[in-house]
């Protein structure tokens, strides 16, 4: 049986961040929650170990969340499972052809849905997480075919 948080079939997102150099990252992140409307605030656990946690310290802007949908389930691998310290994970994207222009960012092609975050505080330092606050600046609906976790572990991508 799966331990008790890996039973929901939580949504898949990806956080698009930039370096203090500009360079693209993304990661895969499953602990998202809609926090507050007014101001529409989402908080976000990130990994300590991971280039996206140290992209938000040292450059707080520009920050995409992206939905992923379905057809994105073989990303997973890519910018989910490795590291962007080692894998470059822009020029995989690049080469790929899975990068489309919204606004002043290069977002995944196929999400269900992108939301431009402003950063609001790091408020919660956890053992192995660290919990942020972002407000909402703007947001494009696209997809309907949402990810899941469950998708992902159906897959044998996770678990």
């Amino acid at each position: 049986m799966k331990r008790p948080w890996n039973r929901d079939s939580l949504s898949v997102f990806s956080l698009l961040t930039y370096s203090k150099n500009g360079d693209l990252n993304m990661n895969v992140c499953t602990y998202v929650s809609i926090l507050n409307m007014h101001p529409k605030t989402y908080a976000i656990s990130i990994e300590y170990s991971s280039l996206t946690y140290k992209n938000i310290i040292q450059n707080s802007s520009d920050i995409v969340l992206q939905r992923l949908s379905k057809k994105n389930i073989n990303l997973v691998k890519h910018i989910g499972k490795k590291t962007g310290f080692i894998f470059n994970k822009k020029k995989f994207l690049k080469e790929n052809d899975l990068l489309i222009k919204w606004k002043n960012h290069y977002v995944l092609r196929d999400t269900s849905y992108l939301i431009e975050l402003e950063y609001l505080k790091k408020c919660f330092k956890l053992k192995d997480h660290c919990l942020f606050f972002f407000k909402i600046n703007s947001y494009k609906n696209q997809k309907n075919e949402l990810l899941t976790l469950t998708d992902l572990i159906d897959k044998k991508i996770i678990l």
